[in-house]
């Protein structure tokens, strides 16, 4: 009290008592002094304080008694952290419960202290409790922490830690090196070419071309981990830390964590009663009361829970291979659910469809995962109720992307066997064939629920739709079956064939109707080819966003008795002519942005995967009615108009890759696209400048990458955001270039809604 008074009086605060009293602090419970009953009589002053109190008597300020209370308990909950931080360390092995702490107190020296050495020094602790555990994902965002603090400046830095004195440039460069590499160990390769471009950036503005042509090659290395290797799909966990005797960072509040590799449920509900062995499992997943927030114990709730990736771009394009789709799938994910089914109303019996309502706990996390720790704290929840209908739809669309998937994946011979394909086919036949769709059917088109739920026509016509959709995608994965199953599993595709007829009967579907015949790559010829640039865009029926989606290759009309010998023909010239034929291969125009040279970019042989509603929908312009055959020949067999479109017309695309001033052929006496076209700037150059494209945000720990990251230019103070914009090498300052921190900038990337106007076409 009386340093405090003497600061107050001879400087008008007492900022330097309140600096020594937290340095003190810290270090005290470094030694292990202080315990639960300090930090108890500690708090206690705070009541001398009140509107009488007996120490400050003498002092009237208002101003004086607040700024008191405020540094009481500033120092109090600073105290609580570091008993905590005491305690986990004394344990022998890395959990989380020594990482969570450490974050908690980290987080508090930054945001309630501003206390940058203290901070500083509780990054470095965590990023080795990180390698310790084996965490080299979290281990470089927490180093990204201190990266973010410095600039691409010559500043000269004092010795601190393990680092020696140095310019703030070579330690910048240093730990981007740092975190790259720990990036590449924990294969997030995507994270890892953002930093190697930044740092070939300055490398190149100071003319380093040794240094520039390692960190390029190093970026290259990524590219091919991402094609090359496998990386597994993790598990996602909500965890309810409830009860007074858990440590203040957990105490009453709800995480969701990032599973190990290969950990399911049930072995992370061990590992967490490993690390709390007085805890209580809830063996329900409803909101506890108050009488479990109070209680003298702990309870641990536990349950998986579904990410809801941000990046749908990347997802739903076609022509973007599974590997780098799962990256956007599980990275750099804020928002998870919870569905819990339950019904309303009266349960009909005989068809549970009709009642069946789901439950949907939508978590908003308060930072990305994965981060500076495998788990953050929920900072929002949100509850809603899906109707039995729009379940309906749910399940069927994930299931059809799903079939989609397997099939694409056993075409591209990225399926080392083909019994996940078996299985999903016979799960879907089997189920429609005992009752599956047909439930649906006697649920939702029925006159009685029509009449009583008029609101609800869109949706039963989605519902309907996606229906026949399946009923396609099963015909042609049938079809793709045929020609991959070993001999023993013969007479179970024959099964499967003998149930998708009856099911096809019980749908009332006795052929496909012609929006599903007229399918953009339904091939009149007997010639199939896979058409990359046939997309349609597909409104859905609420009015949102149209997804452009690739349908799969129609199987022309097959007769009752089994698959006929058309459509393993058709999947055999799919697969064999992308095998035998480079000529073919060269003529597919690529929607890959990914890579430099479109006619290399992905296989030609990809599955597409558009519903029916888009396949020669009677909506169509009339004027595009006549090219959809076209756009399937190859160029020679196309004509001049079908490969070289009027520019001038906003519902057709030009070739963005005209070169100069090239001048069209005019062997067509009715083409009406002028003689010269302006270049377009291509989506997949690394030197173009894409306008209008997203910016970065100072939005905490968010990173969307696409899957070739552009560029951004490095100026400005690690303050400012950074524009996703590339400029060419041309138009760079040989001068050093001030770069933007990195931590910010790096987690807030957002990709751009669109990253290519059209598509690239190549003629041989």
């Amino acid at each position: 009290h009386d340093m405090m008074d003497w600061e107050q009086r001879r400087s008008g605060n007492f900022k330097q008592v309140e600096a020594k009293l937290i340095d003190k602090l810290d270090s005290l419970m470094s030694e292990g002094k202080g315990d639960e009953t300090y930090r108890e009589l500690f708090n206690s002053i705070i009541p001398l304080f009140g509107p009488y109190p007996s120490l400050l008597k003498k002092i009237e300020r208002e101003t004086w008694r607040e700024s008191g209370i405020s540094l009481i308990a500033t120092v109090t909950r600073l105290m609580e952290r570091l008993l905590d931080y005491r305690d986990c360390m004394k344990l022998q092995e890395v959990d989380g419960k020594k990482i969570g702490c450490t974050v908690s107190l980290l987080n508090f020296y930054k945001t309630e202290l501003n206390k940058e050495e203290m901070y500083i020094r509780y990054i470095h602790k965590l990023y080795d409790l990180h390698l310790k555990a084996q965490n080299y994902t979290e281990a470089s965002y927490t180093l990204l922490l201190y990266d973010e603090l410095l600039e691409w400046s010559d500043r000269p830095l004092r010795e601190f830690l393990n680092y020696p004195m140095q310019s703030e440039w070579q330690r910048k460069e240093f730990l981007h090196l740092t975190i790259i590499q720990n990036f590449d160990r924990g294969k997030c390769w995507e994270n890892g070419i953002i930093l190697c471009r930044e740092l070939a950036d300055q490398y190149e503005s100071y003319y380093d071309y040794r240094n520039l042509s390692k960190m390029r090659m190093m970026e290259a290395s990524l590219y091919d981990k991402i094609m090359d290797q496998q990386r597994l799909e993790p598990e996602f966990f909500r965890v309810g830390f409830y009860g007074k005797k858990f440590p203040f960072f957990l105490r009453n509040k709800e995480f969701v964590c990032r599973g190990h590799d290969y950990e399911r449920l049930e072995a992370f509900q061990q590992r967490m009663l490993n690390e709390f062995p007085h805890a209580i499992a809830m063996q329900h997943v409803n909101q506890p009361d108050q009488t479990i927030y109070q209680a003298d114990a702990q309870y641990l709730q536990i349950y998986a829970v579904t990410p809801i990736p941000e990046s749908q771009d990347v997802l739903q394009r076609d022509g973007v291979p599974d590997n780098i789709k799962s990256f956007y799938k599980f990275n750099h994910i804020w928002r998870f659910r919870y569905d819990r089914p339950f019904h309303k109303g009266t349960k009909d019996k005989e068809n549970e469809f009709k009642s069946l309502w789901v439950e949907r706990t939508t978590l908003t996390l308060v930072q990305s995962l994965p981060g500076i720790s495998r788990w953050f704290e929920v900072e929002k929840r949100e509850l809603v109720e899906v109707s039995p209908l729009e379940n309906a739809i749910e399940v069927i669309e994930n299931k059809n992307l799903q079939l989609r998937t397997l099939i694409t994946q056993c075409q591209s011979r990225q399926m080392q066997n083909i019994n996940p394909l078996t299985m999903c086919l016979n799960g879907v036949i089997d189920a429609a064939v005992n009752g599956g769709l047909a439930r649906y059917q006697e649920a939702f088109f029925v006159k009685d629920y029509i009449m009583n739920h008029p609101e609800d026509g869109d949706k039963i016509g989605r519902l309907r739709e996606l229906m026949f959709e399946q009923a396609h995608i099963l015909e042609y994965g049938l079809a793709v079956h045929e020609k991959y199953v070993p001999q023993d599993m013969r007479p179970l595709h024959k099964k499967l064939v003998d149930q998708f007829h009856l099911m096809k009967s019980s749908l009332g579907i006795q052929e496909f109707p012609a929006y599903v015949r007229a399918s953009p790559v339904h091939f009149t010829n007997g010639s199939p080819r896979t058409c990359r640039n046939s997309v349609q865009s597909i409104i859905s029926p609420d009015g949102g966003r149209g997804v452009a989606r690739r349908s799969y290759p129609a199987v022309n009309r097959y007769s009752s008795s089994s698959l006929s010998s058309q459509a393993s023909n058709e999947v055999s010239n799919i697969t064999g002519q992308s095998e035998s034929s480079d000529e073919v291969f060269n003529m597919q125009p690529s929607p890959s942005t990914s890579s430099l040279s479109s006619n290399h970019s992905a296989s030609p042989n990809v599955t597409s995967s558009a519903p029916s509603s888009a396949r020669g929908s009677p909506q169509m312009a009339e004027k595009h009615k006549h090219s959809r055959e076209n756009t399937c020949l190859s160029p020679r067999d196309r004509p001049v108009s079908a490969i070289f479109p009027n520019p001038l017309d906003p519902a057709q695309r030009a070739p963005p890759n005209q070169i100069g001033d090239t001048t069209l052929p005019r062997s067509d006496p009715n083409l009406s696209a002028p003689d010269k076209v302006r270049p377009t700037p291509s989506s997949w150059s690394l030197d173009s400048v894409k306008e209008g494209s997203a910016s970065f945000s100072d939005s905490v720990g968010r990173l969307v990458c696409p899957p070739v990251p552009p560029r951004p230019p490095y100026s400005g103070s690690s303050a400012k955001n950074m524009r996703s914009q590339s400029p060419g090498p041309t138009s760079r300052s040989p001068q050093k270039v001030s770069s933007v921190g990195f931590y910010f900038s790096f987690r807030s990337y957002i990709l751009p809604q669109r990253l290519a106007k059209s598509e690239v076409i190549i003629l041989l």
